[in-house]
């Protein structure tokens, strides 16, 4: 058996990434640059737009790819991974140019569309050989900064990259450099209920760290990570987008308290690692808008509109 099928897709995937991210950095720089927000500008507010145009781009694509929903269970699945390992929708003819255009998001896409770009064209000589389009490197970030530039959020508030846990380090050196103006601010999972357009932030290593602070001590270096979009929360039930999950862009319903705070994550699998609080348009001169909303229509199990709080029945 070659070390390939012993190695969970999932983690082939992160080696993939990290290897290609790897190729990216200078020959003669030793170590991964640390993303200090040292030299820069504070970041600027944002309309409530942005926010909203998050939400609508972020569930326009779970719509465009099948509108599947997932309950991650117990166990030690890997939360990138289609069931079973077989092909997922990802290889379709149809998701080349979805994937493309996440990839072409990030500044670390040259190489992964170039792969993709050859399969692509052999998929399409040979329809009937098995397709491993997007099959690697992982593509979950990119995904992320895909929406957040078509919400129209610049790259200075949020750093674009093919690794969660790189823009990661920029929303939290932003939160530590710039607490009144920073768009996003790290929070305790365990103490704070996700709101929409939040981002859900879990780690995928086989040693996740015990608290968002501790990534202080290795800020710059790869690890692999997931984060979710946050689309509707209430009292027993997150709902969030996210990429690259199941081979798709999916929506994931993750089990809460009666406050709407996370319950933690399945021994063995993905541990949480923060929730970033999306503060685009709550920031001066903008100010929430608490207005009471209309009970919100929806089929049975259902997801719910992007904004809205579903009922403790």
């Amino acid at each position: 058996m070659a070390l390939k099928d012993r190695v969970p897709k999932g983690w082939r995937r992160h080696a993939g990434l990290a290897a290609l991210l790897l190729a990216l950095l200078p020959a003669a720089c030793a170590a991964p640059p640390p993303p200090a927000s040292a030299g820069l500008a504070p970041p600027l507010p944002y309309p409530p737009s942005a926010r909203e145009r998050m939400l609508r781009l972020a569930l326009a694509e779970w719509e465009e790819w099948g509108r599947i929903v997932v309950e991650p269970t117990a166990g030690p699945a890997l939360h990138e991974d289609a069931p079973g390992g077989l092909p997922g929708p990802e290889s379709a003819a149809a998701s080349f140019p979805r994937v493309l255009a996440y990839w072409r998001a990030t500044e670390e896409g040259e190489a992964a569309i170039a792969r993709n770009r050859a399969r692509y064209a052999n998929a399409l000589a040979d329809p009937g050989a098995p397709a491993s389009l997007w099959s690697e490197p992982a593509w979950s970030a990119a995904f992320i900064s895909y929406v957040m530039r078509g919400a129209g959020v610049d790259r200075r508030e949020f750093p674009p990259s093919a690794a969660h846990a790189f823009y990661i380090d920029g929303m939290m050196a932003d939160a530590r450099d710039f607490p009144a103006t920073a768009p996003f601010l790290p929070r305790d999972w365990t103490g704070y209920a996700p709101q929409p357009g939040d981002l859900l932030c879990a780690d995928r290593s086989r040693r996740p760290l015990a608290h968002w602070q501790a990534r202080w001590a290795e800020i710059g270096q790869f690890r692999p990570m997931h984060c979710d979009i946050v689309v509707a929360a209430g009292p027993g039930v997150v709902e969030a987008v996210g990429g690259n999950v199941a081979d798709a862009v999916t929506l994931s319903r993750f089990p809460a308290d009666a406050a709407g705070r996370l319950l933690p994550r399945a021994a063995g699998g993905p541990a949480w690692f923060a929730v970033f609080e999306n503060r685009l348009g709550r920031l001066p001169p903008w100010q929430p808008q608490m207005q009471p909303m209309a009970q919100p229509q929806m089929q049975p199990g259902g997801p719910l509109p992007p904004g809205t709080w579903r009922n403790a029945s």
